[in-house]
């Protein structure tokens, strides 16, 4: 499932986790509420903590996440939406302009990335907009890990309850 989704200032680091997990997650934490509705796309899901954005952006698909956790948020966003995992993409998404990256040529990153991770790696990915540079590291282990357990403990798990509004 292809979702765009819209997170207010309050929620950053679950926009974090909805890019980790391939989603296109549009965030500018210094956005004033009254912009949120310029970034409006058709079908955009909005996702908020706030209650004045929560009323005011009523007539638009909206999820009122409850819980503090980013975790728990996330189980929030899944369950409200009915996603799977078969419907993540991990790592396609740059986590700082929400830029899809692209795969590169090894040599292209020799002098851009430490030596040893250079020398280690073989598969490297840039964001053609910010020009970020990824790779496999032990952090993207322990990110799957918790993808992982996202999903199988979403039975197991009891979210607060998320109010989804669509239109």
């Amino acid at each position: 499932m292809q979702v765009t989704f819209i997170a207010d200032r309050t929620l950053g680091r679950l926009a974090k986790w909805l890019r980790i997990l391939g989603f296109d997650t549009l965030y500018d934490p210094e956005a004033a509420d009254s912009r949120l509705h310029d970034l409006c796309r058709p079908g955009s899901v909005m996702l908020t903590r706030t209650h004045r954005v929560r009323l005011k952006f009523r007539s638009r698909n909206l999820i009122f996440i409850k819980s503090n956790d980013p975790e728990d948020q996330l189980r929030e966003v899944i369950k409200a939406l009915n996603l799977s995992q078969a419907d993540v993409r991990p790592f396609s998404r740059c986590l700082i302009c929400n830029t899809p990256i692209e795969l590169i040529e090894k040599e292209s990153v020799r002098n851009a990335v430490p030596d040893y991770v250079w020398e280690t790696q073989n598969d490297f990915r840039q964001c053609p907009r910010c020009r970020k540079i990824y790779w496999h590291g032990s952090h993207t282990d322990r990110s799957m890990e918790r993808i992982k357990s996202l999903f199988e403990g979403l039975d197991k798990h009891k979210v607060g309850g998320s109010h989804t509004e669509f239109s």
